[in-house]
């Protein structure tokens, strides 16, 4: 159990330095117990008070990385329970199952689904960012073979799924290099996949029916040796997951309850597609680290991504694009000009629909610190003089012979006085982007 302030206080030097930036040790002691400053911060503590401070400076949740170079994936190290508290750190890793099952063309076919799911959202590239191979066979060598097919395919972060520890060491024996994760480890299979897990250096997860078995399980791995762990709640409802997944986070973020500060992994198997993106979906939510579904249909696999980049997006910082003119097919002097403000998902929108009028056009972005164009109107920052200072600034003038600028139509007015600034015929173009082919089609000269 983590120290309270106070206890922190008694192992201070209590100097009252202030080289920690605190006015007074008890104020350091204060915010070190609130996890918001770090032990290292006090250059005087004494390695005798280090030892007993460590878990007060310790983040509830334990960080977890598996894969390598640019594959690499991070969970844990969260801090809050709802995200406007502050935000969430390590966005939910959704894998695909290749079972070992298949063989030839069919586990090739497998493997190129799963490594096919990526998508590009509102500028950001989504997609799986990890591959569950998977021992239905029940057998050690077409799981190495399985395992090693999926390296050789792309080298995507791994979890090795299965309960023998025999066919896990020799899978791990094939793939370490990759730094997979092994799933999974229970009660009677804890001390062997253990061993495994620290001969190897990959993290493990370890499996059980309910809270309390598993926190003595990730007691027991961890004084084996092996300190990186992720938690697997297996054979409860999805009712049962959702609740007890939330008081794993309450009684590690909150209580810091160490055996229970680690990430989680859940597998979503049954039903069709539909039914484990609904599942998978509200695993996302209520708290999972990794979602594991079995289906690898593109249809699936969006919402699902979608979810995460929504919930893991920061709360206090919009998505935003560059500000700066973005030409739309291969537009000339005579294209229309228009302009949105740098809030990802509308400048997407908006591009979205100026392509699909098939008009080549230039779409000025103005700088609106990643807001809607009401909202950036209605606070002031979007104005004439923001928008006359980004034309002149991207050299609009220098873009197009004609002076005439569609602006949105939910900001109609405020033509009179960017007129004005700008000297530039205002066109009003519709309220909602949608319209905008139209717009560009008959009424655009």
């Amino acid at each position: 159990m983590a120290l309270t302030g106070l206890e922190i206080f008694k192992l201070l030097p209590k100097t009252n330095c202030k080289k920690c930036g605190m006015p007074t040790c008890l104020a350091f002691a204060m915010q070190l117990a609130q996890k918001r400053a770090k032990l290292e911060d006090c250059p005087d503590v004494s390695d005798e008070a280090k030892e007993k401070l460590a878990a007060a400076a310790a983040p509830p949740m334990q960080k977890v990385v598996f894969g390598t170079g640019d594959n690499q994936v991070q969970l844990g190290q969260e801090t809050v329970i709802f995200r406007h508290e502050e935000k969430f750190y390590s966005p939910t890793v959704l894998a695909a199952t290749v079972s070992d099952k298949l063989t030839g063309d069919d586990l090739k076919k497998r493997i190129d689904a799963v490594n096919s799911l990526h998508f590009e959202r509102v500028g950001t590239k989504i997609g799986v960012r990890a591959v569950a191979v998977t021992n239905d066979s029940g057998e050690s060598e077409p799981f190495v073979q399985a395992a090693a097919a999926v390296k050789d395919a792309g080298d995507p972060p791994l979890i090795l799924v299965t309960d023998s520890a025999e066919a896990m060491a020799a899978a791990v024996a094939k793939v370490s290099d990759s730094v997979p994760l092994l799933a999974s480890a229970t009660p009677e299979t804890a001390e062997a996949m253990a061993k495994i897990a620290k001969e190897n250096n990959c993290p493990l997860v370890a499996k059980a029916e309910s809270i309390e078995a598993l926190s003595e399980l990730s007691e027991k791995i961890k004084a084996q040796g092996v300190e990186d762990i992720v938690l697997s709640l297996d054979g409860l409802s999805i009712r049962d997951q959702l609740f007890n997944l939330s008081r794993i986070r309450v009684l590690s973020l909150k209580k810091v309850f160490r055996p229970l500060g680690y990430p989680t992994i859940s597998f979503v198997a049954d039903g069709d597609s539909d039914e484990q993106t609904a599942v998978a979906t509200s695993l996302i939510c209520k708290y999972s680290g990794i979602v594991v579904v079995d289906t690898v249909e593109p249809h699936a696999f969006l919402p699902m991504l979608t979810a995460v980049m929504n919930i893991y997006s920061d709360p206090q910082k919009p998505v935003q694009v560059e500000p700066k003119v973005y030409p739309i097919g291969e537009p000339n002097a005579d294209s229309p000009v228009m302009f949105t403000t740098n809030f990802s998902l509308t400048y997407y929108t908006v591009e979205s629909d100026v392509e699909a009028s098939r008009i080549p056009s230039y779409i000025l972005v103005v700088d609106t610190e990643g807001t809607s164009v009401l909202t950036a109107y209605s606070g002031d920052k979007l104005n004439e003089k923001t928008v006359a200072d980004a034309m002149t600034k991207n050299g609009i003038e220098d873009l197009v012979k004609h002076r005439k600028l569609i602006i949105p139509g939910y900001v109609a007015v405020m033509s009179g006085k960017l007129e004005e600034a700008t000297n530039w015929e205002i066109m009003v173009g519709p309220r909602e982007c949608s319209m905008l082919p139209k717009y560009l089609q008959e009424v655009w000269k």
